[in-house]
């Protein structure tokens, strides 16, 4: 046998072994991406049972600092009889920011929107106090600032502060 006819015969065995590794491709390929699918359905569902909770507990946690940042839960936590306006506004604003401080990593498990809803809220809440302070005499008492806090409240048509509970609501709806 001469070099020409070995190489030749080379050459057919493996162009041969390569078309049937391309037949028997071509063959399970269905069965392959079935195999892969199923394992990105599993893993997306292990996911899933892990981060709901996470996400529930996000919103749970969005609905009570509305709540808490309400100007009129916070006015009956914070006050005290005799309590200046400026201490008053420093508590108010304080206890705010140290909320927000304390839920900001639930950003993580919502909606962008809500998680934007909520912050606007915060920051229209400090917004409101420090107009209310400013639109009193300096010799004011908190007894009078939480008048004008409550009055600004009153005269809104429709409560941000409910109306930001509900849209966290729909998006834990959405969610199911």
């Amino acid at each position: 046998m001469n070099i020409q006819q070995v190489l030749t015969d080379v050459v057919i065995l493996f162009a041969g072994i390569f078309l049937a590794l391309v037949a028997v491709y071509y063959i399970l390929k269905t069965d392959i991406q079935r195999f892969f699918n199923l394992k990105d359905i599993e893993l997306n569902k292990e996911n899933r049972t892990h981060i709901l909770p996470l996400r529930l507990q996000a919103h749970e946690r969005l609905i009570i600092f509305t709540d808490r940042i309400n100007p009129a839960n916070l006015l009956v936590r914070l006050h005290q009889q005799g309590i200046g306006i400026g201490a008053l506004q420093a508590g108010i604003l304080n206890e705010v920011r140290s909320e927000y401080q304390h839920n900001i990593t639930q950003q993580l498990y919502i909606n962008s929107v809500t998680w934007n809803v909520v912050r606007k809220l915060k920051d229209d809440t400090i917004a409101m106090i420090n107009n209310a302070v400013q639109g009193l005499p300096a010799d004011s008492n908190g007894i009078e600032l939480s008048k004008a806090i409550l009055q600004h409240m009153a005269s809104i048509d429709e409560n941000p502060y409910d109306l930001t509970i509900e849209l966290i609501k729909k998006d834990i709806q959405k969610m199911f």
